[in-house]
């Protein structure tokens, strides 16, 4: 059976920490938005960074690596303990949640594109990464116009 090397088992733990953590971090903002487009839309966002951390999980079974990240990571909890105080103090909470949202999903493509360099990468894992950041960087289009319209 095929295996991950230890550093890019390492890297894709560390991917799939920070897309649980985005599921969480998604949940929290539809919870903390009334405007109903951006509640949907998080939620919607919620639901696929679920699905990602589903998907990854059953490709990284296939080589032996095995999700120990379900709970997230110190770091998420940290964003998303920031989202309530600033949605308790923030005059725009849309507009604020928006730009978290955005920086998340930046900082999603920044991970993605790292792991996408590793030459040890098997082609199977590297086609689901290269289609998970495509529906990142098509909904981060997206997303980014409608901030530029508010």
């Amino acid at each position: 059976m095929e295996k991950y090397t230890a550093p890019l088992s390492s890297k894709l733990n560390d991917l799939l920490e920070k897309i649980n953590d985005g599921e969480k971090g998604f949940k929290k903002a539809a919870d903390h938005t009334d405007h109903v487009f951006l509640k949907k839309y998080f939620e919607r966002k919620s639901k696929e960074r679920y699905d990602f951390a589903n998907e990854l999980n059953i490709e990284f079974s296939m080589f032996g690596l095995h999700d120990d990240t379900s709970g997230g990571s110190i770091a998420g909890a940290v964003h998303r303990t920031w989202m309530d105080i600033k949605a308790l103090f923030s005059v725009d909470n849309e507009q604020s949640m928006l730009e978290e949202a955005i920086t998340g999903e930046k900082a999603a493509l920044e991970d993605y594109n790292e792991i996408l360099t590793q030459s040890s990468l098997p082609l199977r894992t590297r086609a689901l990464l290269l289609k998970q950041k495509e529906a990142i960087e098509n909904d981060l289009r997206i997303i980014t116009k409608i901030e530029d319209l508010k």
